[in-house]
C-alpha cells in the first residue's frame, strides 16, 4: 500500500511538471524587422511581457491549452490570434503597419513609452468611453496614482482643478495633440472651456513628474496630452444622452463620413450638458462642437481640426468654510452673488467663448523618418460678472458727489485674447534600437484685459458700460527639443532629452486695482 501510494505521487508530480507550457518568439514588422518594446497578452490569464530589442519575447510556466493572444505597437495595428501552447512552443509574428496613421504622428514627438524612464498612464478610446459622463478632463484621470481632483460645483461640470503629486495645474503642462492648451498668463488649464472633449478624444496619456520635453510651459508636476486625431474607415453617426443627479443632462451627436474614395474624411460632433450643481446656484450651460476633415496620401497627410466650446457656469470659486463640512445643508454654501441685499445676484456668472484652429501636415520622409508641422489658432473672449457692495467711487474711477463716495455696483471683467503659432517634430528611427526626435514651436500670445461698471446705483459722472482698467499683454515663447533613445541591453537603456527655452513677456497698462503694471 506504501509502495503505490509513492507510485501514485510521482506520477502526479510527473503531469503536472508536463502540463507547463513555454511560449516564445518574435515580433516583427512585414519586412521582418524586429519591432522592440512590443506589449504581448495572454488575455484569458491576465499575462503579458514586453519584446526587447531583437523583438523577442517569452512566457514561462503556462498551462497547456489555447490562448487569445494580443499584441499591440505604436503605429501598427492591433494582432489577436488564438494559439494553442504546449510544452514548448515557438512562434513568430508579424504586425500590419497601420494605413491610417494620423493619430500615431501627432503623439510621435510628445508621448512617452516603456522606454522613457519616467511614469506615466495612458488612456485608451475603450477606458475613455465607459467613464465619459460629460464631466471635465480631470475625472477621468481622478483614478490614476497620485492624483487628485476638484470641482467648484461638486459635480465633475463646471471649473475643475486637477493636481499631480502635489502639485497645482500652473505646473502640469497640456497639449492636444502637441499644441499647448495651457494659458500663456496663469500657466492653468481651464477645462470647463472645452465642454465634453472626451467625446473627440481618442487616447489620453498623463506622465507623472517632470515629463520630457514638449511643446507648451515646463512640466515640473506633470503632463497630460491629449489625442483627438482619429480616421475612422467607416460611416458613422451616434446619438447620446445621460441624466444624473442635480438635474445633470449630457446630449451629443457624432457623424463621420468615414475614409471617402478621395481619400478624404469628416468628423463632426454637437454636445450640451447643462447641471444645477451640488453646490447652491452652482449651474452650468456649457455648449461645444467639433469638427475634423483629413486627406490621408500614401506617404502624406494633412488634417484640419476646428472646436469651440461656450460655457455659462454661476460663480462657485469661493469655496465652503471647513466648519461647514460636516452640516449637510452648510457644506452647500455659495457666498458668490452674496453681496447683494435680499436675494443673491442672478447673474454672478463665468461667460466665455474659446475656439482653436489646428491644421496638421504629416510626410514620410523615409522608411525610418517623417516630419509633422502643425498650425494653431486660438481665439478667447468672455467676462465674468459681479455685484458689489459699497464700492468706492475712485476705485472706478467715479467722481464722488454731493458727499458720497461709495456705491453699489456691477462689475464685468472681461479678457480677449488670441494664441497662434507652430510647431514641429522630426522622428528618426535609424536602428530598431535607436529612435530620435528633434522637435520645437514658436507661439505668440495678445491679451486684452479690460473691466466695465454695467450698473450702479449711484453713477456720478460716469456713463454705463464705462472702463475702469484696461490693460494689454504680449508673450512670445519660442522652443527647441531634442531626445534620443538608446538600447544598450535588453536590460539597460539611455535617455537624453535636451531643450532651449527663449520667452518674452510684455505687460502695457493698469491692473484692476488700478495700479500701473508696465512691464518687459
Amino acid at each position: 500500500m506504501k509502495s503505490f501510494t509513492t507510485l501514485a505521487l510521482l506520477m502526479y508530480c510527473y503531469v503536472f511538471s508536463f502540463a507547463q507550457g513555454t511560449l516564445f518568439g518574435h515580433v516583427l514588422s512585414a519586412d521582418e524587422t524586429p519591432l522592440p518594446g512590443a506589449t504581448i497578452q495572454l488575455l484569458e490569464i491576465n499575462r503579458a511581457t514586453i519584446s526587447d530589442a531583437d523583438g523577442f519575447f517569452r512566457f514561462d510556466k503556462i498551462e497547456e491549452g489555447t490562448y487569445q493572444l494580443q499584441i499591440d505597437y505604436l503605429g501598427y495595428s492591433p494582432f489577436v490570434k488564438t494559439i494553442h501552447i504546449q510544452a514548448a512552443t515557438e512562434r513568430d509574428f508579424t504586425l500590419a503597419q497601420t494605413e491610417l496613421e494620423i493619430e500615431e504622428v501627432l503623439i510621435y514627438g510628445n508621448w512617452a513609452d516603456e522606454q522613457t524612464p519616467m511614469s506615466f498612464t495612458n488612456f485608451k478610446k475603450e477606458d475613455i468611453e465607459t467613464k465619459n459622463l460629460g464631466q471635465d478632463v480631470p475625472y477621468l484621470l481622478r483614478w490614476s496614482p497620485s492624483v487628485v481632483v476638484t470641482s467648484d460645483a461638486g459635480t465633475g461640470i463646471g471649473y475643475t482643478g486637477i493636481r499631480i503629486r502635489g502639485t497645482d495645474p500652473s505646473r502640469i503642462n497640456v497639449t492636444i495633440n502637441g499644441i499647448p492648451l495651457n494659458d500663456s498668463e496663469s500657466q492653468s488649464s481651464f477645462w470647463v472651456d472645452l465642454p465634453d472633449f472626451l467625446s473627440s478624444t481618442e487616447s489620453v496619456q498623463i506622465q507623472r513628474g517632470v515629463g520630457s520635453s514638449t511643446n507648451g510651459a515646463a512640466a515640473f508636476g506633470g503632463t497630460i496630452n491629449l489625442n483627438t486625431a482619429k480616421l475612422s474607415n467607416t460611416a458613422y453617426a451616434t446619438v447620446a444622452s445621460s441624466i444624473g443627479s442635480f438635474n445633470t443632462q449630457k446630449y451629443n451627436v457624432s457623424l463621420g463620413s468615414g475614409l471617402l474614395e478621395n481619400n478624404l474624411s469628416f468628423d463632426a460632433r454637437l454636445s450640451k450638458i447643462s447641471s444645477d450643481g451640488y453646490i447652491n446656484r452652482a449651474s452650468s450651460d456649457l455648449k461645444s462642437y467639433f469638427v475634423s476633415a483629413a486627406y490621408v496620401g500614401d506617404k502624406a497627410s494633412l488634417r484640419f481640426n476646428v472646436f469651440s466650446g461656450h460655457e455659462i457656469t454661476y460663480q462657485a470659486w469661493n469655496g465652503v468654510p471647513a466648519q461647514y463640512i460636516d452640516d449637510d445643508e452648510l457644506r452647500k454654501t455659495n457666498t458668490a452673488g452674496t453681496e447683494k441685499s435680499g436675494e443673491p445676484h442672478d447673474n454672478e456668472v463665468d461667460d466665455y467663448t474659446q475656439t482653436h484652429y489646428q491644421i496638421h501636415y504629416n510626410q514620410e520622409l523615409a522608411k525610418n523618418a517623417n516630419l509633422n508641422i502643425a498650425f494653431h489658432y486660438t481665439k478667447g473672449l468672455g467676462f465674468f460678472e459681479q455685484y458689489k457692495a459699497a464700492q468706492d467711487l475712485v476705485d472706478y474711477n467715479l467722481t464722488p458727489d454731493a458727499g458720497i463716495e461709495t456705491t453699489d455696483l456691477i462689475r464685468r471683467r472681461w479678457l480677449d485674447n488670441d494664441f497662434y503659432g507652430t510647431v514641429f517634430s522630426l522622428n528618426v528611427n535609424p536602428s530598431s534600437k535607436m529612435r530620435a526626435t528633434l522637435g520645437g514651436g514658436w507661439n505668440k500670445y495678445l491679451g486684452q484685459h479690460f473691466g466695465e461698471v454695467i450698473w450702479a446705483r449711484f453713477m456720478s459722472s460716469g456713463e454705463q458700460g464705462q472702463r475702469y482698467y484696461d490693460n494689454d499683454a504680449q508673450k512670445t515663447d519660442f522652443n527647441i527639443f531634442a531626445k534620443m533613445n538608446y538600447q544598450l541591453s535588453p536590460q539597460l537603456n539611455t535617455y537624453l532629452d535636451l531643450q532651449y527655452r527663449s520667452v518674452d513677456y510684455t505687460f502695457l497698462g493698469f491692473d484692476n486695482d488700478g495700479k500701473n503694471l508696465t512691464q518687459n
